[in-house]
């Protein structure tokens, strides 16, 4: 399961690079164009939560990942759906979008049965959302190439995050398996495993 969870965080976070680092080498970007490259990644990043919901072995944890994927495709849905759709019209709905995934992220990184260090991250994810819906509210009057390089800013710190998860998950994957495969992150280390790991000591 913890496998499954880190090559879904591991793809969601090299799709987010790849579409943040497009969105900023894009200098002469248009609206529709933006408006694609959203899609796209709500898209995608929507199939992710789903699988994540799918690996949870707690309803609480699987509830937060499948709120945020019906999030993710009504967001894609709507910016399509307007084809005439105008550059503020789009920031505010970015903000939106972003606020909410946000508070719903936090929410979902104190409800999981993970470690520490996995809250933090989504905690951290869940953070530069909100941060960033909020610097687009607070700024919703600016041009489709800075609303683009706001996004894709926000797609490369998104996206580092996960990696980053993705690269904890694994890492715990590999200490399960080392101790047999029935141990988890939130488990207690077992007596047996910490003695094994300290050195014998020689008899006198």
């Amino acid at each position: 399961m913890l496998r499954t969870e880190s090559t879904g965080f591991l793809w969601r976070g090299l799709v987010a690079v790849a579409l943040g680092i497009a969105a900023i080498a894009w200098p002469g970007i248009t609206v529709r164009t933006l408006v694609a490259l959203f899609a796209i990644y709500v898209f995608c990043d929507a199939v992710g939560h789903f699988q994540h919901a799918a690996a949870s072995d707690r309803t609480s944890p699987a509830a937060g990942h499948v709120a945020l994927a019906l999030l993710d495709i009504a967001a894609g849905v709507v910016a399509l759906a307007w084809p005439a759709i105008t550059v503020f019209v789009l920031t505010i709905w970015l903000g939106i979008w972003a606020v909410a995934t946000g508070v719903v992220e936090v929410g979902a990184a104190f409800s999981t049965s993970r470690g520490r260090g996995f809250r933090i991250g989504m905690a951290l994810v869940g953070l530069a959302s909100i941060l960033f819906g909020i610097v687009v509210f607070t700024h919703p009057d600016v041009g489709v190439a800075a609303v683009t390089l706001l996004f894709g800013l926000f797609l490369l710190v998104y996206g580092v995050d996960l990696l980053m998860t993705s690269a904890r998950l694994r890492r715990a994957g590999e200490a399960a398996e080392a101790l047999g495969g029935g141990w988890r992150e939130t488990t207690p280390y077992p007596e047996t495993a910490r003695q094994a790991d300290q050195p014998t000591m020689r008899r006198r």
